[in-house]
């Protein structure tokens, strides 16, 4: 697993910032599913690529790492698997090389009579049902793209009740069972924290450390009651407590990504931004070794 350093998250809006500040970052983290089309399943071709986009990719990709982290693979629907869209992901990495991929532990797609798409990342149920459910589905993952698949710890905004398992175990157990990786967002992690009035400090000492590979910085905001993980500005410094906290206890880690929407660019601002990448690669200098870059200029894309 290479160590890549600190990563952004891609959006067409931060273009010019990746261009202009291209030393701030070291690999470039994608949504996949913001560059194509998707006509729906069946539909042939179902996946039409956006040109412009995936030039910008391309041309970043012959010497940064490019890690692509989907959000349309719907992994706990249970009234079907999405393998049309492994399939993509298995093109993407034909592409573009990438060392690891991701998604999240959760589901928008459902059929209470036709299928909905509710455009939300929601919660799976933590039993053991869906368990074995994950485990087979991520098996399959793995056997159609040969490098390592992580899940994405999720947002909820209520306290879950009879569950079989917390969100810690059922992760451990996932990753144990399935060879899974885990991207852990440490913002994700701080939203449900703060709205159920845990402490983050002690409930990230629950998690399987071992097992992360990436993981996620971003900010939120407060709207009517909650605090919401929207991708909408700095990080809180409970965040990089965190971030300090888990850096050097992730044995795994190949990266740590700032999430920000491309729509909340300007309101943010570039110097804060670079702040925010300045602080993340400070950390990573305490606790991390050099970030590796990719030298192979020649790869196909």
């Amino acid at each position: 697993m290479p160590a890549l350093g600190v990563g952004i998250g891609y959006q067409a809006q931060l273009r010019p910032f990746l261009e202009r500040f291209d030393e701030d970052w070291d690999f470039l983290e994608v949504v996949p599913d913001i560059l194509w089309n998707d006509r729906g399943p069946g539909r042939k071709p179902r996946y039409l690529p956006d040109p412009e986009g995936a030039a910008f990719i391309e041309g970043l990709a012959r010497d940064r790492f490019v890690v692509p982290h989907s959000i349309g693979l719907s992994i706990g629907s249970a009234h079907r698997f999405d393998r049309e869209h492994v399939l993509q992901m298995a093109r993407w990495h034909e592409w573009l090389g990438y060392p690891w991929h991701s998604d999240h532990l959760s589901f928008h797609l459902a059929r209470p009579a036709a299928e909905w798409n509710v455009n939300l990342t929601l919660p799976v149920t933590l039993d053991r049902e869906a368990l074995e459910m994950i485990v087979e589905r991520v098996g399959e993952v793995r056997r159609r793209i040969s490098v390592p698949f992580l899940l994405e710890n999720n947002v909820y905004y209520f306290a879950p009740t009879g569950q079989d398992l917390d969100e810690p175990t059922f992760l451990a157990e996932l990753c144990r069972r399935s060879g899974c990786g885990l991207l852990l967002d440490l913002h994700n992690l701080y939203v449900n924290c703060r709205n159920l009035g845990l402490d983050p400090r002690r409930e990230v000492e629950r998690y399987d450390l071992d097992s992360v590979v990436e993981l996620h910085v971003a900010g939120g905001m407060e709207f009517r009651g909650f605090y919401l993980d929207a991708h909408s500005g700095p990080a809180p410094e409970p965040v990089f407590d965190l971030l300090d906290q888990v850096l050097p206890l992730c044995p795994s880690l190949g990266g740590v990504v700032f999430e920000l929407f491309g729509s909340w660019y300007d309101t943010m601002g570039e110097d804060a931004l670079r702040r925010q990448l300045g602080r993340m690669k400070e950390a990573w200098a305490r606790h991390r070794s050099v970030p590796a870059r990719r030298h192979h200029a020649e790869a196909s894309l």
